[in-house]
Parts: C-alpha cells; structure tokens; sequence
C-alpha cells in the first residue's frame, strides 16, 4: 500500500518526523507549513490523505477542513486533524467540518500510523498495483454489494448510491453506513453501532455518531429534518429504510434537529 499524503504542519519538528514515518512505510510525503498552502496543494494535486494541524499562522485547520467539504472534487478526501485540544466540544466541532479522524498531541508516532493505514484503507484510496488501480475504478458498482431500500453501498469500491445518484461520503461516514446496510430495516442503538466501529475511530462517543447521522442526513435525504432513508426510532437509534421507493411529498416523519 503506497499513496501520496500532504501534511499540514507549522512545527518543523514535528513535520519532519511524521515525514519520516510515512516515507518508512514508502508512502510520497508533501510537507507544507500553513492552511493556504495546503490548499494550494491539494488543488494542484489531490492527495490521498491530508493530515492537517489545526493551530497554524494565516488560515487554520478548521477553515482549511471547511473550505475542502465546500469544494467540488475534494468531498471523499480523507483528513486526519492533529490538535493540542482535547476537549469533546472541539472534536464535534472538527467532525461537523468533516475530518475524519482527530488525533490530540501529544501522540505516538505508532499510533498516527495506525491512524493513517486506517484512513487509506477504509477509503479505498491508497495504490497497491496499477492492475488493481484500473479494476477499482472502472465500470459499474459489482461485488458484494448492500442494498437498503434506496441506499446501496459498495464496500470494495467505496462508493455510496442513494436513488440512483453517487453521494461522497467520509470514510467515517461510510463505516457507519456500511455498518446499517447490513442489515437493512434493523434498528442499531448508538451503543451497537459504537461496538462496531471500535478499532476504526478510537476516540468516536455516541455523539460523534449523532454527528455522522447529521452530515448523512444532508448528503441522503430530501429534507434532513424529515428522514426517510436514514431514519431514527426514538428511543431506541438508528436504521437504513429497507423501502426503495422515494418518499411522496406528503411523506416523512417528525421534523428531526
């Protein structure tokens, strides 16, 4: 597994030693020192992963992070936020942008580079081979594919369908709905979907899954505050409808925050 990583850091130090622990894994590092830089970076050349700091000079993380989910072409692009903050309000806020994963320093070398092979693998990004390159993205979704009533959900290509159209996802995003199409029309409780996303993201609470729920809501639905495809049952949590159908104008449920 081989891919191309921008990384966004104003301390040179510690630049220079997450530089080295991605070319150890023979991964094409860019080393940039501010926010504007790194977008323009991945403007010139989108990455396969950006690990971006949050407290840098000019534009911050937050803005960059905002400015990335914002821009056509970028939406799939994995961001791994690197912080000295560690409160759950600051991860919730860095989520709602749609970093993927958020790392507090101080933190061990070993632990972002499981981090990273995470982030690589869950978005299907990273390169192994030009043959498998080629097979990933040409034609069709096929393989084992998830279908939950409009929703249908490509594990191998990562790759997300709802009523026909592609929708980009976070890989975080995806997990938890590779995680209910599984079982279309079960309800998950949030602490079910927590057990099963336990390894993928240390540091995700039932909050941070509310959080992806909301950011699914507006990327799924006709009206996010009327669910129809990603529904809540109250009381209980969460499930993917197992009904095709798009819903009638006069269809939907409670408004929902």
């Amino acid at each position: 597994m081989c891919a191309h990583v921008v990384v966004a850091e104003d301390d040179t130090k510690q630049a220079e030693l997450i530089r080295r622990y991605l070319e150890h894994e023979s991964h094409g590092v860019t080393v940039v020192e501010d926010g504007r830089a790194a977008l323009d970076e991945i403007r010139r050349q989108l990455p396969d992963l950006l690990v971006l700091d949050v407290m840098m000079p000019g534009l911050d993380g937050l803005s960059v992070c905002r400015t990335i989910r914002s821009e056509a072409g970028f939406e799939g692009l994995p961001v791994l936020m690197l912080t000295a903050r560690s409160t759950e309000d600051d991860l919730l806020l860095g989520l709602d942008l749609g970093a993927d994963d958020y790392l507090t320093k101080p933190f061990s070398p070993r632990e972002l580079m499981a981090r990273i092979r995470s982030l690589l693998r869950r978005s299907g990004r990273a390169r192994t081979t030009p043959a498998a390159a080629d097979d990933a993205t040409a034609g069709a979704p096929g393989g084992d594919l998830l279908n939950a009533g409009a929703v249908t959900v490509d594990p191998a290509r990562h790759e997300v369908w709802a009523h026909g159209r592609t929708v980009s996802c976070t890989p975080g995003e995806f997990r938890l709905l590779e995680v209910l199409a599984g079982r279309p029309g079960q309800v998950f409780t949030r602490s079910q979907i927590l057990e099963r996303l336990h390894g993928f993201d240390r540091y995700i609470t039932t909050r941070t899954v509310d959080v992806h729920v909301m950011n699914l809501r507006k990327k799924l639905e006709t009206n996010p505050r009327r669910p129809t495809i990603l529904v809540t049952v109250y009381g209980v949590g969460y499930k993917l409808s197992d009904d095709p159908r798009p819903p009638r104008p006069s269809e939907g449920g409670r408004n929902e925050p």
